[in-house]
């Protein structure tokens, strides 16, 4: 049962969360600069007060924090004017590696061969269909590995779900899934065509794929490996 900090922090967390989509969706810029970091900063709050009440830092932590890191990262350099979308998406990708091997542990590789196959296939479409908008060889190459991480780590995430068989884990791929949801949108509007209210659909699935993972991430037991 999470105590009254935790809580707190929560609710804080959504709160930076609501706040960051609205004040982009509105061009509220100040609060979008302040809300926007906050937000992945209170993430950041929740697994450290984890980490706190057990007394110890996991493996498991540690990558999480990682994991948000370079999330953090990436949301200041894609939230800066003049052009920062090449260091904005390299620190996502190393952001995708983290929860790769934080969704590694304890599971096997790709434990749902079908998820694999999947979101590969999801990948591969999404980037034949912006491939025409890409400007050079270095953003085709860039774009290619990125959407080849970002869809192994939803089939990691997808994977463990299958293996663990919580709801916790279940609610982990979904915001995984979410990920791939807004980095799609992404890319939609920036190299295939604008869409109506962007940011607030690419924040608001952003932010519920980050909670949902930050919220119910959990170690798997060594005994649940296949």
């Amino acid at each position: 049962m999470p105590d009254a900090l935790t809580r707190t922090l929560e609710w804080l967390l959504i709160a930076a969360a609501v706040l960051a989509t609205l004040s982009n969706t509105l061009g509220l810029q100040t609060l979008h600069f302040i809300c926007k970091p906050l937000t992945m900063l209170l993430a950041l709050g929740l697994v450290l007060l984890r980490t706190r009440r057990s007394g110890t830092v996991e493996r498991f932590d540690t990558l999480l924090m990682l994991a948000l890191l370079a999330s953090l990262a990436g949301d200041v350099f894609l939230m800066l004017p003049g052009g920062y979308f090449l260091p904005g998406l390299a620190s996502f990708l190393v952001a995708h590696l983290f929860y790769i091997a934080l969704f590694r542990q304890n599971v096997p590789w790709f434990a749902s061969r079908r998820a694999l196959a999947g979101t590969l296939a999801a990948g591969t479409a999404m980037y034949a269909w912006v491939w025409g908008g890409l400007a050079d060889p270095v953003l085709e190459v860039a774009v290619a590995a990125y959407v080849t991480v970002i869809a192994l780590m939803v089939a990691q995430a997808i994977g463990r779900a299958t293996v663990q068989q919580e709801a916790a884990a279940r609610a982990v791929a979904l915001g995984a899934c979410f990920f791939m949801l807004s980095d799609s949108l992404i890319a939609i509007n920036r190299f295939v065509q604008p869409l109506p209210l962007v940011p607030l659909w690419v924040l608001s699935s952003y932010y519920l794929a980050q909670i949902l993972m930050v919220k119910n991430a959990r170690p798997v037991s060594p005994s649940l490996r296949a």
